[in-house]
């Protein structure tokens, strides 16, 4: 009986020092392979402020989400992310928006507009500027980090005056 017991709190107390030692590790596992999808998104050679790239940890698995104008990015953003180590399944969520001169067009206009504007322009320097310009089918979506909530509204205000542009929905974010 006495060999039961010892037995029993020997192995209670290593699982509660499994448990106790795990969660940390999983955050800072999960801490890891955010960073590491981020930074291989954002190294893409095609990734631009015509696409809007958005992912979700959960454990080991990770979820691409956003919109390409180029259905190589999608398989290419799928790629980079299946070899980060910890990551054990990927699910590509991407859409891939329908190909349009008319968006196209639309895409240069509104870039020039939200760009061109004296306020927004330092957010074009950079490799991979912080405001994306995502267009399907004549409706604009702004998404992307801007330091203030007047560059905000000015960046909405420049998407919306452009001609051809039937709605913008502007889901610019404040930086923290």
């Amino acid at each position: 009986m006495k060999n039961k017991l010892t037995t029993l709190t020997i192995a209670l107390t290593m699982a509660a020092t499994l448990a106790i030692a795990s969660s940390p590790n999983s955050n800072q596992a999960n801490g890891y392979i955010e960073s590491k999808v981020r930074h291989e998104l954002i190294m893409l050679p095609y990734y631009g402020i015509f696409d809007n790239l958005q992912f979700r940890v959960d454990g080991s698995t990770v979820t691409l989400l956003g919109q390409t104008s180029r259905p190589v990015l999608k398989s290419d953003a799928g790629n980079v992310v299946k070899r980060i180590e910890g990551v054990t399944a990927v699910s590509n969520e991407i859409e891939v928006l329908p190909v349009s001169f008319f968006d196209d067009g639309l895409r240069l206009r509104v870039a020039r507009s939200v760009y061109g504007q004296s306020a927004l322009n330092r957010y074009a320097i950079g490799a991979n500027p912080s405001i994306h310009v995502v267009v399907k089918n004549g409706n604009v979506t702004l998404e992307g980090v801007v330091t203030r909530e007047m560059d905000r509204t000015i960046a909405g205000i420049q998407a919306n005056s452009v001609s051809g542009v039937f709605s913008v929905v502007n889901n610019l974010q404040l930086e923290k």
